[in-house]
């Protein structure tokens, strides 16, 4: 017999009464709410940029620093639209609810994400509680490895050609040689990603980590198909509380609670049934 959602959602609160520390481990299913689109499987991806589904073009092939080679203009038209939806793009009432279920932690919050949007920033987490593992669109680096520079994409506005994606205005460019940037963004195939900005990142969570005592970790939208949030969850040394609506299963029932249900609804339960404890 499975237990029913209150059951499940009142276990819950009682671990985040008895948390100091609460992490937050995101993936690609965290954005959905948001309006985000989702690229699982081809069909899902060319709905959003039909331009490389007629082309037949799928993520893992655009998605690869190698596209920046062969045409920097159809990579920069895929990433410079997502830049600018990024931006645009308003994070869901979640994000500030999760600050909230960590307002009485005697150690705060922590993100941890594979999402490369900035939305955690755009939310109001600060920069030092926030390990992006993938990178951040927001970034960017030399695409032809000149050094180790990373810097901001503020000044990039792109303007794109949506109907071909291709990047129609000027590329941007490296500061330190002249030559083609790329946004520093983990990508299939990549060994010239510039990772010390994550490393970082990486760096201060662990640190952290060590300060918690009774850490609880809440895990949104993280599939198997990159397991990097999921793995990370499951080894963070807390309790687990995974929301996902199609694979909510956990490794271990007495450690972990999987939730069947989407990020914002699921972060929405939690927040009444802590407030109703």
């Amino acid at each position: 017999m499975f237990p029913d959602m209150d059951s499940l959602l009142a276990q819950a609160a009682d671990w985040l009464a008895e948390a100091d520390g609460l992490l937050v481990c995101a993936g690609a299913g965290m954005g959905i709410d948001s309006g985000l689109p989702d690229f699982r499987g081809p069909g899902g991806f060319w709905s959003v940029y039909p331009a490389l589904g007629r082309a037949k073009i799928p993520f893992e092939t655009i998605a690869n620093p190698a596209s920046f080679d062969t045409d920097p203009r159809l990579a920069w038209g895929f990433y410079g639209h997502r830049l600018d939806l990024y931006r645009k793009t308003a994070p869901h009432a979640g994000f500030a609810l999760l600050l909230d279920l960590a307002k009485a932690m005697p150690r705060g919050i922590r993100a941890f994400t594979s999402n490369v949007d900035g939305h955690f920033q755009k939310a109001g987490f600060a920069p030092e509680q926030l390990c992006e593992i993938h990178g951040s669109i927001h970034h960017l680096q030399c695409a032809n490895g000149c050094g180790q520079h990373i810097w901001s994409a503020e000044d990039f506005q792109p303007a794109i050609d949506a109907a071909h994606c291709r990047l129609l205005g000027d590329f941007p460019h490296c500061p330190h040689c002249g030559g083609l940037a790329r946004p520093n963004i983990l990508m299939f195939g990549d060994w010239g990603w510039i990772e010390r900005r994550t490393a970082l990142q990486v760096q201060r969570l662990q640190q952290w980590l060590c300060s918690v005592d009774r850490l609880v970790c809440i895990e949104i939208g993280a599939g198997t198909n990159i397991p990097t949030v999921r793995h990370f969850s499951e080894t963070c040394g807390g309790r687990l509380i995974r929301i996902n609506p199609n694979e909510p299963d956990v490794p271990d029932a007495r450690s972990g609670l999987g939730i069947s249900i989407g990020g914002l609804a699921g972060i929405s339960c939690l927040h009444e049934a802590c407030t109703q404890a």
